[in-house]
């Protein structure tokens, strides 16, 4: 598996990206100013996807984590997430931040098993960012959790 940014010349893999945000608007704006990393297979097929997103001068956001329902739980996550603690290391940066719903449980279990602590909690995020309500694992995602990780 090769994990490498995405060329100007490639189109962004929205079927990942959406699987993560469902606002495509949303994905474009921060595409614009982030980097995204691709993960593929050895036969070209893109398996995984996040983006890094500037936040200041010490911090980046780990935006839009993604894996193929087909490859979930074969470790690519963390993988993915290991890709982007070192790109955040050799840019400069001292901490990377992601945010995740309320209700995505078993993503606030993976974000701490990879060394990320909760730092806050943005209120009413989801309601006030999103124009439809979103639902996972029978709750409504309203409030987003922040975590970080020194790296």
């Amino acid at each position: 598996m090769k994990i490498n940014l995405l060329s100007q010349n490639e189109a962004a893999p929205m079927d990942l990206l959406l699987l993560a945000d469902p606002s495509e608007e949303k994905i474009k704006n921060y595409l614009q100013n982030g980097h995204c990393y691709i993960a593929k297979t050895n036969n070209g097929q893109s398996v995984g996807v996040y983006v890094l997103y500037p936040n200041d001068a010490s911090s980046l956001e780990l935006i839009n984590i993604a894996i193929d329902e087909t490859h979930q739980n074969q470790g690519i996550g963390k993988l993915l997430i290991e890709d982007a603690i070192q790109r955040a290391k050799d840019m400069g940066y001292r901490k990377l931040e992601v945010g995740t719903g309320n209700s995505s449980i078993d993503q606030l279990a993976f974000y701490q098993k990879c060394g990320f602590r909760i730092r806050g909690v943005d209120q009413g995020y989801f309601l006030k960012h999103y124009d439809e309500a979103i639902f996972e694992n029978g709750i409504q995602c309203m409030d987003m959790v922040r975590l970080s990780r020194e790296i």
